[in-house]
């Protein structure tokens, strides 16, 4: 036959558990976090991309096309890398950013991550007979 516990034996083993745990999901959430910002800068990446290659469409100067990633916004300019590939027809151009990790807890166990998107378009400097 079992003994009814008595009440008030247990007090603080909610507290303990908690304890063990909160290390373990304060982790978990920077993880997450960190793979939003990663994820937000892809996309920032992409629209810097297209931005780009729409400048670099209209004049294919390298710079042109730099310029436009940059103000495209949200993205660090020292950590951006764009090229471009020009021919007769069309311009493609190739934006490379390295993605910062630096959360606590995580930007040491992951490091710094990088992204390339290539975007091609038509070019509308030429003249079409």
């Amino acid at each position: 036959m079992t003994r009814p516990r008595a009440p008030g034996r247990d007090h603080g083993q909610a507290t303990a558990e908690l304890a063990l745990l909160l290390p373990v999901i304060v982790v978990a959430l920077v993880l997450v976090l960190q793979v939003a910002l990663v994820a937000r800068d892809v996309v920032l990446v992409t629209h810097a991309a297209r931005e780009a290659a729409r400048a670099a469409a209209v004049d294919p100067a390298a710079d042109t096309a730099r310029a436009a990633a940059t103000r495209s916004g949200g993205l660090d300019p020292d950590r951006l890398d764009v090229s471009v590939a020009s021919t007769a027809t069309s311009v493609r151009v190739t934006v490379t950013y390295r993605i910062p990790t630096d959360l606590p807890l995580v930007g040491g166990l992951v490091g710094d991550r990088t992204t390339r998107t290539a975007v091609t378009m038509r070019r509308e400097d030429i003249q079409v007979p």
